[in-house]
């Protein structure tokens, strides 16, 4: 599965921003998606991920309130709509993928320590103070 993360830019403290990642190659409903981010000197880290229907999101505690992950599987896209941003949100923001496990349109907290199968290139997201 290829990913585009797109949407990524220069905005202020408090403003808000939506990237978009749009998926080829396989089925898109087959994937659980997430997106990861890595700021300057830091590891990359889990910031949300969706269920392949969308019945279920995990968010890291630091967004929570903050960002919203959805997606559009008629549309092979997913979403994240960040409001509040804050200077610390800056990183480059990676979209990922991974095949579901089950049916079940359901995810745990997995994908926080073990990451994702597929990966998209990040789009910077720069926020200022």
């Amino acid at each position: 599965v290829q990913l585009q993360a797109s949407g990524g830019g220069l905005v202020r403290a408090g403003g808000s921003m939506r990237l978009s990642c749009v998926s080829s190659g396989r089925t898109f409903s087959n994937y659980v998606m997430g997106w990861y981010r890595q700021a300057p000197g830091k590891m990359r880290e889990f910031v949300t991920a969706i269920s392949w229907g969308g019945g279920t999101t995990d968010y890291a505690d630091s967004v929570k309130g903050r960002f919203t992950i959805s997606r559009d599987n008629a549309k092979n896209t997913a979403y994240l709509q960040m409001n509040s941003l804050k200077p610390e949100d800056t990183a480059v923001y990676y979209c990922a993928a991974d095949p579901r496990e089950t049916p079940d349109d359901h995810i745990t907290d997995r994908y926080r320590y073990y990451g994702m199968e597929y990966w998209g290139k990040g789009t910077q997201v720069t926020v200022s103070s």
